[in-house]
């Protein structure tokens, strides 16, 4: 991501790199620019956009709270602890989290909204996400997140997301939330929202084709929290202004 992030960096007039930061394994390959902590680099006015592990997340978080530096946050799988770090940064910085930066799967998450608030209670939902063979963690953020807007939407409770079936699993719940994961190949991201009656369906289905999509969201979220206050924002507040729509 880091690659992407300054291929697409051309196409954001007034921001600019002022470190990149990776681990000591991994040279890097902008001579003068990189780095291997964040320590002596981030200042107030500085927005860290991290695409990383856990533990660097969590180091990030803390780096940024206590400089004031705005955090832009894509790492996915976050344990207590890491998430505990990023809500407490977003007390004193502005912080734009989320599991996907494309502005695609912003709008996918409003027109899921908007078909529950239409559908009648009794239609089922499923989830398939399907991504490289690398990804580490199974299932997506954006699958997790999708999920839980449904659950939100139709009031289940924390237990109502099943993920993968197999073997004898019974009849399906009422207030369930199926959630499917593929891995293979170089699919880069694909999520798609099944909604199922008994004598017809609907899909939403969101596909990116090649990482620069992340990469302009993020660097998007980047000058949105730049001028932002302090908070946990997410995409949904950088696409307003990306796309200029407005909600109702």
């Amino acid at each position: 991501m880091g690659r992407a992030i300054r291929e697409g960096l051309p196409a954001h007039p007034g921001l600019a790199i002022k470190a990149c930061v990776d681990r000591a394994e991994n040279p890097g390959e902008a001579a003068g620019v990189w780095r291997t902590t964040l320590d002596s680099v981030v200042e107030r006015g500085d927005v860290v956009i991290e695409f990383s592990s856990p533990a660097a997340c969590r180091e990030a978080a803390e780096r940024c709270a206590a400089t004031g530096a705005a955090l832009v946050s894509g790492t996915t799988g976050l344990g207590p602890e890491e998430e505990a770090a990023v809500r407490a940064a977003a007390t004193q910085v502005a912080v734009v989290r989320a599991a996907n930066f494309s502005l695609g799967i912003a709008i996918l998450r409003r027109a899921l909204s908007a078909a529950l608030a239409a559908l009648p209670a009794g239609w089922d939902v499923e989830i398939v996400e399907r991504h490289h063979r690398n990804k580490v963690d199974s299932p997506s953020g954006t699958a997790l997140a999708l999920a839980a807007d449904v659950a939100a939407a139709r009031g289940f409770g924390e237990d109502s997301v099943r993920i993968g079936r197999s073997g004898r699993t019974g009849v399906r719940g009422r207030e369930e939330i199926g959630v499917s994961s593929v891995r293979g190949g170089g699919w880069v991201g694909d999520h798609e929202v099944l909604l199922a009656g008994e004598s017809e369906w609907l899909e939403l289905r969101h596909v990116a084709a090649e990482r620069s999509t992340f990469a302009h969201g993020a660097l998007a979220a980047a000058r949105f929290a730049a001028a932002a206050p302090a908070g946990l924002h997410d995409m949904s507040h950088v696409a307003v202004g990306l796309a200029g729509f407005r909600d109702g």
